[in-house]
């Protein structure tokens, strides 16, 4: 890439910098709320996975395998048919299917059944000998829940949460081709449509840029929790 493209790139940016803040804004609103909700359903839908499952506190065979392959049906659920198929939902629940928010709904349903399983792991990795010491000196199930698994697993947990959000992040950029916003909208709408192969370039530097800023502050936050 020459001067000349790189001067290409400086004076679209410049003269775009209005929709480019709105589209980054939209970007964050569509991660972060879907990240939140995905996170809370999914950890008790992983938490519910892991304890009916086999030697487990509430072991339940035909529990576990209604939710093991709810889990899997739905991950294995292509991303964009999901966003189609969910409209008429989308718009019962919140009123329009154009938009982050509207994007939001699909991306949290999606990455709840990733979060589940991350959780699920993540839980596994709980050494036996802590849960049996902790219903050995009296504790309810749901105290090993809240007090035991959860906290012993946080580290893991932290980093599965920061492995979600750089995935809605690349699939925020997918919900931007059917109405969601947000930079994936921009890149298509001027990148792909009007052939300024400079804003693509541009957008897709701002992307990786924020999956190195997400990966490394939840590496280190993961560090820090970390007791081993």
């Amino acid at each position: 890439m020459d001067a000349a493209f790189w001067e290409r790139v400086v004076q679209t940016v410049s003269a775009m910098r209005g929709e480019i803040v709105q589209a980054l804004w939209e970007t964050f609103v569509m991660v972060g709320l879907s990240t939140t909700f995905a996170v809370l359903f999914g950890t008790v839908l992983g938490v519910a996975l892991f304890v009916s499952g086999s030697r487990q506190l509430y072991y339940s065979r035909s529990v576990y395998f209604l939710l093991d392959n709810l889990v899997n049906l739905m991950r294995a659920f292509p991303f964009v048919i999901l966003m189609i198929a969910m409209i008429p939902a989308t718009r019962a629940i919140v009123g329009t299917t154009i938009g982050p928010v509207a994007a939001s709904l699909v991306l949290s349903v999606s990455g709840m059944f990733y979060f589940a399983r991350l959780v699920e792991q993540n839980l596994r990795e709980v050494p036996r000998g802590v849960i049996e010491a902790a219903i050995s000196m009296g504790a309810t199930p749901a105290d090993v829940i809240r007090k035991v698994l959860l906290n012993e697993a946080r580290a893991g947990m932290v980093s599965s949460i920061t492995v979600l959000a750089i995935g809605l992040l690349s699939y925020s950029a997918a919900a931007g081709m059917i109405g969601g916003g947000g930079l994936g909208d921009l890149a298509i709408r001027y990148g792909y449509y009007r052939y300024q192969t400079e804003m693509i370039v541009f957008i897709v530097a701002i992307l990786v840029l924020l999956v190195i800023l997400m990966q490394g502050s939840g590496n280190r936050l993961a560090r820090k929790l970390d007791k081993r």
